[in-house]
């Protein structure tokens, strides 16, 4: 019964380890790619993403941003208006 659950708990844990590689052959930023994250970290790591509707939108991570459906692609840091609105402050 214990070997069946470690197997089990290794099976577990080695589902844990998977990672989405973005194609960044794009010139306009990393693109997400399918499969979309499901489960993301809660780290801070902010992208600047582009929308489905061409619009842009300011997420704390890259797993966040491509774990939305409209997000095409992002680039790394916070967008331009958020950058300019900041240095006002």
């Amino acid at each position: 019964m214990r070997i069946l659950i470690v197997i089990a708990l290794g099976v577990l844990l080695s589902a844990c380890t998977g990672t989405v590689t973005p194609d960044t052959s794009s010139s306009e930023g990393v693109t997400c790619v399918d499969p979309r994250p499901q489960v993301c970290t809660m780290e801070y790591n902010p992208v600047c993403v582009v929308l489905s509707d061409g619009s842009s939108k300011l997420y704390s991570s890259p797993c966040n941003a491509c774990a939305d459906d409209a997000v095409k692609n992002y680039l790394p840091g916070a967008c331009l208006v958020e950058k300019q609105i900041r240095s006002k402050w």
